[in-house]
């Protein structure tokens, strides 16, 4: 069996500053939740007070993304061979029940308020969600700006979603200012957690399918095992499996029937650029065997057989 291993210091190095990035996110946005808190509170303003508690389960997506960062960083060992790249998945996960917490929140509290509206401040309620506007584009700069992963893009994604609820929130208040109409912000909190909900659902199917090793939703594993079966000296595949250890780093695992065994190093040597080049896939298992022992590459999650020999 040969594999190739390809190690970034690189990516430590991005892993790390993406790490200080996302520190440096949760404390703006703890800090800027209380205000909003306290003034949505006093203003009588849904919006705010949700945007808040958005904010707030922010800075705990930014905090789960920041330690997922720091383990994901840590090297492997004698209980990990793979590292804890995978706890990008978890942090993920966790980031996606909050935001799907958060939407039934939101959803309960916009209704009770529709049915007994009450009193707001829409001036007050109007400069704060734009200061609170503020300071979610420049945590949304910064963590652009930073390494993208599945974990950075979860936490870019709550912050995109508070940066919403904080127009939602200055829209509102300007309403409310102007005309009076109250009913104007628990809608607006609905309308808010709607985006939301989507965005959340979409996390989740995501981080699940990592989780149960799932093959990366960007690659179709047919269109690989076809294009394997293309290198020369190769005349069938199976056992293909490919996977992800981290949102960056896809394993592959595949036996391939050759006929001429003295041609292997040449194989392998093309099957690996091959799939870097094509896929982005580093990391690759390949295990040679004779074609009289080898017919068909089978797709392991159908169960169905393709024939790729010639």
């Amino acid at each position: 069996m040969s594999a190739s291993h390809h190690h970034h210091d690189h990516h430590h190095a991005h892993g790390a500053s993406t790490g200080r990035i996302l520190w440096f996110a949760v404390v703006l946005t703890l800090t800027f939740a209380g205000v909003e808190a306290v003034v949505g509170w006093w203003a009588g303003s849904l919006a705010l007070v949700a945007d808040a508690g958005h904010m707030v389960n922010d800075a705990g997506a930014l905090l789960i993304a920041a330690a997922a960062a720091w383990v994901a960083r840590r090297p492997a060992s004698h209980l990990h061979s793979y590292g804890l790249g995978r706890a990008e998945f978890v942090a993920a996960l966790v980031n996606s029940m909050g935001l799907l917490a958060l939407v039934v929140w939101l959803s309960v509290s916009a209704v009770q308020r529709l049915q007994v509206p009450q009193a707001v401040h829409g001036e007050a309620v109007s400069l704060t969600a734009a200061l609170g506007l503020l300071i979610n584009i420049g945590v949304a700069w910064l963590l652009s700006r930073g390494e993208q992963n599945l974990n950075t893009r979860a936490a870019l994604l709550h912050v995109m979603g508070d940066l919403l609820g904080s127009v939602a929130a200055l829209i509102a208040g300007v309403v409310i200012a102007f005309t009076g109409w109250t009913p104007i912000d628990p809608l607006l909190s609905l309308a808010i957690g709607a985006l939301i909900l989507v965005s959340s659902l979409r996390l989740l199917r995501q981080a699940l399918h990592g989780i149960m090793e799932g093959v990366p939703l960007h690659l179709s594993l047919e269109e690989i095992g076809q294009t394997l079966a293309t290198v020369p000296g190769v005349e069938s595949v199976h056992d293909l499996h490919v996977w992800s250890v981290s949102s960056e780093e896809v394993m592959l695992s595949a036996h391939l029937g050759v006929v001429d065994m003295a041609r292997w190093d040449g194989i392998l040597k093309h099957s690996r650029e091959l799939l870097h080049e094509r896929f982005g896939i580093g990391h690759v298992t390949l295990q040679p065997e004779c074609i009289a022992q080898v017919v068909h590459w089978t797709l392991p999650q159908t169960g169905s057989r393709k024939d790729v020999a010639d």
